[in-house]
């Protein structure tokens, strides 16, 4: 099957009949599981899935990898299909509002689509350089689409003096190491005290700084960029660092984290803000004033949902695996009684390769006050790291130690103490718990791929008004 616009395979059914009409927008990883979960589940009513980017649903995670490195053309990143969805597609079309009342997604250039259940699965997009000018210069790019990976990739091929990566996220971290792997020098910006700080903390983020030095990468923290500044042809020539320092790159990737796409909900009624859209457990969207509705769904990147390993704070994840399983979990809970409806319970977890290392976590390590080396090597970056959160494991992050993943995931499920008080294979002769240097949550300036936004469903301000005497 070929995602295009109009339908694809199926016949006229008619007018459904009520609760058969079911609409996701989002035509990505977590809007095709949960496509592919419908159908499976057995529902046969109408399926439309709007997207607002023209291709078929691909994989990003290699987009910062693979692809920069010429191992997986970018063209060739489709995410693989379990099953015939049967869907009415609407790509290369933007959502542009959303009536309750009326139940009908309002589009761009489109006619309005009537609902009768909603899956918002609108996900991210790359938070662009704050100066428009700046980004428009020949030179300076983004990965964020297929499309970004893509040029970016070509770019790399013509072999830049130096590239300059804005962020030291994992996005970041991961484009310059490809860089390095592709020998071309490269600088990396980063405003926190250490690469990967806000989703991992500063203790780790330190053994990540000495990682891509010892790589050769030009790392400076603490620094902000103040410009991008080009010639008269309008390319890019060079960065203007707010220490007063200028370095001249001919390209730029700017990696400051990701935006959620909830524009498209202002004055809908529903609980979406920067910070995404709230959902209770079972992926039901939350409306501005906390209840939750019936029948508008959330799953993937834009959802804030609570959980109860982290005290019922709404998370808000950026994790590959989180999209699958909670679209499955909302796609499932759409077409079930009540009775039947099962919370989104999945112990977050993500990884990243950059620099020679294979990094996993489990768990949430911005959700802790204390961290120790649990077992390995610091020096020969093979070790597991144990999160702790008043007396309690949080989170486990392994360099090279994958293997041990799944043990530190039950320790996390069933909330053992911390630090961990069994003896571990190659525990090291210093172990001892440090604090673990998290950013403050409430403050999203270090691009975490995971938040922990407070218990409240909306961030609108009460008033109170008093009645007339």
């Amino acid at each position: 099957m070929s995602a295009e616009n109009g339908r694809v395979g199926g016949g006229a059914r008619g007018r459904p009949a009520p609760g058969e009409r079911i609409v996701i927008v989002g035509a990505g990883l977590a809007g095709l599981r949960a496509a592919e979960t419908l159908r499976r589940d057995g529902f046969t009513g109408a399926l439309t899935m709007i997207g607002d980017e023209s291709g078929e649903p691909y994989d990003r995670p290699p987009l910062s990898k693979q692809v920069l490195l010429g191992d997986v053309p970018a063209e060739r990143t489709a995410l693989p299909r379990q099953c015939e969805v049967d869907a009415t597609w609407l790509l290369g079309t933007r959502a542009t509002g959303l009536d309750l009342a009326a139940r009908t997604v309002r589009l761009d250039g489109a006619a309005d689509v009537e609902f009768d259940q909603l899956l918002i699965a609108t996900g991210l997009r790359s938070r662009p350089w704050r100066d428009p000018a700046g980004a428009a210069l020949d030179g300076v790019f983004s990965v964020r689409t297929s499309t970004d990976a893509s040029r970016l990739k070509a770019r790399l091929d013509a072999g830049p003096e130096r590239v300059v990566v804005l962020g030291a996220g994992f996005t970041g971290s991961e484009i310059a190491s490809a860089c390095r792997q592709r020998g071309l020098d490269v600088t990396v910006l980063e405003r926190g005290p250490a690469p990967l700080v806000g989703a991992l903390g500063g203790v780790l983020g330190e053994i990540a700084a000495d990682m891509q030095r010892a790589a050769g990468v030009d790392l400076r923290c603490g620094v902000t960029v103040e410009a991008l500044e080009g010639d008269s042809a309008g390319r890019l020539r060079r960065v203007r660092l707010s220490d007063g320092e200028v370095i001249t790159a001919d390209v730029a990737v700017v990696a400051l984290g990701a935006l959620r796409n909830v524009e498209w909900l202002a004055g809908s009624g529903l609980g979406a803000g920067p910070r995404g859209v709230a959902c209770d457990a079972g992926c039901r969207a939350f409306d501005i004033n906390g209840i939750v509705t019936d029948d508008i769904f959330v799953a993937g990147d834009v959802a804030r949902f609570p959980h109860p390993l982290y005290g019922y704070q709404l998370l808000a994840l950026e994790h590959w695996g989180n999209a699958i399983a909670q679209a499955e979990t909302a796609a499932h809970n759409m077409r079930c009684s009540e009775s039947r409806r099962r919370p989104h319970l999945e112990v977050p977890a993500f990884w990243s390769h950059q620099f020679g290392v294979n990094i996993k976590s489990v768990g949430v390590p911005t959700y802790s006050d204390q961290v120790a080396i649990v077992q390995g090597s610091v020096d020969e970056r093979r070790f597991v790291a144990a999160y702790g959160y008043r007396g309690r494991i949080t989170a486990a992050v392994t360099f090279d130690q994958a293997l041990w993943l799944d043990f530190y995931r039950g320790l996390i499920e069933r909330a053992a103490p911390f630090p961990p008080e069994f003896p571990a294979v190659g525990r090291p002769s210093d172990f001892r718990p440090v604090p673990s240097a998290v950013p403050d949550p409430a403050v999203l300036s270090h691009g975490p791929t995971v938040a922990v936004t407070g218990h409240s469903p909306d961030e609108r301000r009460v008033t109170l008004v008093s009645p007339a005497p």
